[in-house]
């Protein structure tokens, strides 16, 4: 599988790269970012996979997250694909909405039309995408983990639940953790996959975990500030399913902050850390 570069950068000793590729997938071109960091002493590094979240692109992490002085420093590459599929054709939402839609992929594979041709996200970032990195860049694929910010967080959960032999660490900031249950998630999922509530389960974290999935343990920053917590973010459910299923949780309410990517970069190098020690132990 060919990828064709979009742009390079020197950054921290490594190289931020922006590449792009036609997804048998999506059926479109995808693009998406690596963080390579220096190439000294080691030959692969592990992976760590950043999944966005609504109206984002990978451009919103690579650019605001800062994560790349910790990536140099820990050994890590950092993969921020993007959320949705794009281009001639790809339908988003009737009414223009930006929780639907071009930029709001949810994660999932879609099973509704005109959705189900494109929106793949979840076979995309689960299959696909790993085998170009594996393919292209100098990847441990055998130390892998993963985090995400609202919509990427929810789907940061549900991957590392259903592949919990994958994933050496997950994390999340500000994550979505209940689909099924507010309304961001109940237009998306029912948008992309239809009625029955049964298959919703299957990309809801809290649900996941209530039906058996399990995960060694789990990070998640909030902040208590943020407009989205009490109606869209829900995290006290994951907090009382993890609590009763005998999941490790860490969850941090931090003071003051918000929904924004001002939020994430304060404490990406804490959850950068975290993801380290676990993808070294």
């Amino acid at each position: 599988m060919t990828i064709e570069t979009i742009l390079l950068n020197r950054s921290h000793g490594g190289t931020q790269g922006v590449y792009k590729h036609a997804s048998r997938e999506t059926g479109t071109d995808m693009t998406f970012s690596v963080f390579v960091p220096p190439q000294v002493r080691r030959t692969t590094f592990p992976v760590v996979w950043y999944l966005s979240g609504l109206t984002c692109t990978h451009a919103n992490v690579t650019e605001k997250g800062e994560f790349r002085r910790a990536c140099a420093e820990l050994g890590l590459i950092f993969v921020a694909p993007d959320t949705s599929p794009r281009g001639p054709g790809v339908p988003g939402d009737p009414n223009n909405a930006y929780d639907f839609g071009l930029g709001a992929g949810f994660y999932v594979d879609a099973t509704q039309p005109p959705f189900a041709k494109n929106y793949r996200m979840w076979s995309y970032i689960t299959e696909e995408l790993p085998s170009v990195i594996a393919q292209h860049f100098p990847a441990d694929m055998a130390r892998q983990s993963i985090l995400g910010h609202s919509m990427g967080g929810h789907g940061a959960l549900t991957i590392a639940l259903q592949h919990s032999d994958r994933y050496r660490a997950a994390s999340a900031f500000s994550p979505i953790v209940a689909p099924s249950q507010v309304p961001w998630g109940i237009k998306a999922l029912g948008g992309y996959l239809g009625a029955d509530h049964k298959v919703w389960r299957q990309h809801d974290a809290v649900a996941l975990i209530e039906d058996g999935a399990r995960f060694p343990e789990l990070l998640v920053d909030v902040g208590d500030a943020d407009p989205f917590l009490t109606e869209q973010l829900r995290p006290e459910l994951l907090e009382a399913t993890c609590a009763k299923a005998g999941i490790a949780l860490t969850l941090r309410r931090q003071s003051g902050y918000d929904h924004s990517y001002y939020f994430i970069s304060t404490f990406m190098d804490d959850h950068l850390r975290w993801h380290a020690a676990r993808l070294n132990a």
